[in-house]
């Protein structure tokens, strides 16, 4: 059951990936499929139920920020001294 989960996840991430959306819809599939994975990461490491909310939680944030990420095509690189600036993607 799990396999078909893990399989279930990554067909829709390549299906959506190809797709055309806004930056709104690209930030709403961004946060569903990075909840998704945070759900899958805890479910496969057997963590409790707290451990499992926090990392669909976690999941979903990161997704929907590398989802504006992309559609800006800005990313933020470190200086070294504690702060960064934004150049276009590498």
């Amino acid at each position: 059951m799990k396999k078909l989960f893990s399989v279930t996840i990554l067909a829709a991430t390549v299906a959506l990936a190809g797709c055309q959306m806004t930056q709104t819809e690209r930030s709403v599939a961004g946060g569903v499929v990075g909840a998704a994975g945070g759900l899958a990461v805890g479910n496969l490491l057997g963590a409790n139920s707290n451990w499992t909310i926090l990392t669909t939680v976690a999941g979903a944030a990161a997704g929907t920020l590398l989802a504006q990420n992309t559609a800006t095509g800005q990313c933020a690189y470190a200086r070294g001294d504690g702060t960064f600036y934004e150049a276009p993607c590498r």
